[in-house]
């Protein structure tokens, strides 16, 4: 068996799903373990170990029950880079390999495909190590009950980090010799989860107050000068963001600022493409000048979604700019001929994190020619570099500054700047490009969905839409089964996995965004069902709570998680929002007391670490505020009514409820309800704008912080 180490991961990846595998015995053959017939990349990027990898299946923990033998389940996801580092120095070695074959059974999931498997054991990682992360390497008993937890291990000790080979022996002794201490190890861990299980009662506390104390906290570690919050690294937290632009429209300027200083800073950084677009994972450092240059579907879709919120709070085109930057990038790479978006973009290429977005002055100075001092100077390039000898293309001086004493002016400056941009990044796409993960995930496409359709409805853009839709009609008709259950993920075909709560709540999400973009009655219908779906398959009525997993899915053996808004928003507070829309706009007040329930879990722990829970804290206020209503007439698709729904879109919102009244014979207008007054129909964008003047509470202070 040989190593699928490769400079051009993605095209030796491309090799192996061309396998014909109906050729292959059951073990893989010589040359394959059993993982070259999974869909996973991240599996198939193991096919070629010479451990002898498992799926997650009854196979092997048949195998492991029969041989006595414990369980080795390594996760973690195909553009992870710690994962690449561990593959190549361990699972690609003979000699680990011969440990692990000879005493464990080996399993590998991929974290995107079973979210509910890495869910539960990344909970046991944190209570054992107190931290996380991939890959994630759990050591088990047949039965599934966890007894050790560890992240990177290099192979042998190294500068005071334990080795892998070691501990793999330790281990296996153990495991033959002290059985009794791996078995109250096990008890006391299953004991630990199940009390996590149980939430702990805290006392009432008032909306205001737990949003105080989210935003002193906030402030606490908030980055006057960088923007973001922390130190290093520093993650993009849209959820953070959108909680702060809602406090600043509510009349907190400085919790605008935050928000709004912080994008301009992301944008400006290292973090943010400065060339295709798009932002990478975070940034290692606290300037956000050095990215992990992952690029995740999830990340486009969350920072487009707060971007166009900062666009509608202080209409800032900057704002816009950013998410339709994102839009192109996400059209560029992130888009399958089917009209599916790809999960994500590795970090490394040729075998180096980084290489594909790193320059040296020399190269630029070829490419660009006379302009090359214009673009070095704006983008921070050098000859030395910023980042190990090359560039991290990256803003750090405002470009109004270039057009003072002898310069040419702004305007002159910006079309020669992007025609820079563009020779580069022409010259950037002849590079090896990293590896694409082309699963299409349900729960990701529903947030690119969301914010296509949010983009489309602010700008006008029927581009938008239409991609929006084209990704939502491509869930629906490979990502539903014959019975209308929705699945996980497709990489060639559907896989069988059923979806999760998330990928309910994620996809209900982005077709609630495409009926207020499209007024398309359909939309909302499938919404509305795909709400009613959450309910069958989520809600445990016995419990009176709602479950990550399906109960007509595969459960893990303890119902532990460690809930919270994190870089994706909890599931349970956007099917919370999702619940409280749809009530709203469907005459279905039900709903309100499920999404009730759907926050239970979230407060109870709110009290203690509100940041932790900004989602729940916004689905909160939507159950506590009066929605706005905006009730609309006439033809959807005359160019009134789209002007008139732009309008709506465009305009900082909070709660708002789009209804599309049965009767296309009417004049188009739209008639708006706040505040326990409903006024005159509007039939144009002037009278509109004066009804919402009336209508909405006064917005504070827009200005942004300058970067």
């Amino acid at each position: 068996m040989t190593s699928g180490s490769t400079l051009d991961s993605g095209a030796h990846l491309a090799e192996l799903l061309a396998i014909d595998k109906n050729s292959l015995p059951a073990d893989g053959g010589e040359r394959f373990n059993r993982l070259i017939f999974a869909r996973s990349p991240y599996l198939l990027q193991h096919a070629e170990n010479p451990v002898d990898w498992y799926e997650w299946g009854q196979e092997a923990f048949e195998l492991a029950r029969r041989e006595s033998r414990p369980i080795l389940l390594s996760i973690g996801y195909a553009t992870c880079h710690w994962c690449h580092v561990m593959a190549h120095e361990s699972f690609e070695d003979n000699e680990v390999a011969g440990l692990l074959n000879r005493h464990f059974v080996c399993i590998k999931v991929d974290r995107e495909e079973r979210p509910d498997i890495d869910d539960f054991y990344m909970t046991v990682a944190q209570v054992l190590t107190g931290s996380g992360g991939w890959p994630l390497n759990i050591f088990m008993t047949p039965d599934k009950r966890p007894f050790f937890a560890m992240t990177y291990l290099p192979k042998h000790d190294r500068q005071g980090m334990r080795g892998l080979t070691g501990l793999l022996g330790n281990i296996a002794t153990l495991w033959r010799q002290q059985p009794d201490k791996i078995e109250n190890n096990c008890d006391a861990i299953m004991e630990t989860l199940e009390n996590i299980a149980q939430p702990i009662p805290q006392e009432l506390s008032d909306l205001d107050e737990l949003n105080q104390d989210a935003l002193e906290q906030l402030s606490s570690i908030y980055d006057k000068d960088l923007g973001g919050f922390g130190t290093s690294p520093k993650f993009p937290m849209p959820i953070n963001l959108s909680w702060l632009i809602e406090q600043g429209a509510a009349g907190n300027s400085e919790a605008l600022d935050m928000a709004l200083f912080t994008l301009r800073m992301m944008r400006c950084g290292g973090i943010w493409d400065q060339l295709g677009g798009g932002l990478h994972r975070y940034s290692v450092d606290q300037k956000w000048l050095v990215p992990h240059f992952e690029k995740m579907l999830y990340d486009q879709a969350m920072l487009a979604l707060v971007s166009l919120e900062a666009f509608q709070a202080s209409s800032d085109t900057f704002f816009l700019d950013t998410a339709l930057g994102i839009f192109g990038f996400v059209a560029a790479d992130l888009t399958s001929p089917q009209g599916g978006f790809y999960s994500a973009l590795d970090a490394d290429s040729e075998g180096e994190e980084g290489t594909f977005y790193l320059w040296t002055k020399e190269e630029i100075d070829t490419i660009l020619g006379a302009d090359a001092a214009l673009f070095c100077r704006l983008y921070d390039v050098s000859s030395y570099g910023n980042f190990e000898g090359r560039t991290i293309l990256n803003i750090p001086t405002d470009i109004a500054h270039f057009s003072a004493n002898d310069d040419p002016d702004l305007d002159t400056i910006e079309q020669t700047l992007e025609a820079c941009c563009e020779r580069l990044l022409e010259q950037r796409n002849k590079r090896i490009h990293p590896l694409r993960d082309e699963k299409v995930i349900t729960a990701w496409n529903g947030l690119m969905i969301a914010a296509l359709a949010k983009g489309g409805a602010i700008t006008g853009s029927q581009l938008f839409i239409e991609r929006a839709a084209r990704a939502a009609d491509f869930i629906l008709q490979n990502l539903r089964r014959t019975d209308g259950r929705l699945l996980r993920s497709y990489m060639g075909g559907p896989s069988d996995i059923p979806g999760f709560l998330e990928d309910y709540a994620f996809f209900t999400h982005g077709l609630i965004e495409l009926f207020e973009a499209t007024l398309d009655q359909s939309w909302q219908d499938t919404a509305l069902h795909l709400a009613d779906e959450t309910l069958r398959l989520f809600y445990d009525r016995g419990a009176g709570e709602f479950t990550k997993t399906g109960a007509d899915a595969e459960q893990m053996p303890v119902r532990a998680s460690l809930e919270h808004d994190g870089v994706l928003p909890s599931p349970f507070s956007l099917a919370a929002k999702n619940f409280i829309r749809l009530a709203h706009c469907t005459e279905r007040p039900d709903l309100l007391d499920h999404a009730h329930a759907l926050l239970a879990t979230s407060l109870d722990d709110a009290r203690r670490h509100p940041t932790a829970h900004l989602g729940a804290l916004q689905a909160l206020a939507m159950l506590e505020n009066e929605p706005i209503l905006a009730a609309f007439r006439g033809q959807r698709d005359s160019a009134v009514t789209r002007e008139l729904l732009q309008f709506v879109k465009a305009s900082y919102i909070p709660n708002l409820a789009i209804i599309r009244e049965p009767d296309n014979d009417s004049a188009p207008s739209v008639s708006i309800c706040a505040r326990g007054t409903c006024y005159p129909p509007a039939g144009d964008p002037a009278g509109l704008s004066r009804i919402l003047q009336q209508a909405l509470p006064p917005v504070p202070d827009k200005t942004s912080r300058p970067a």
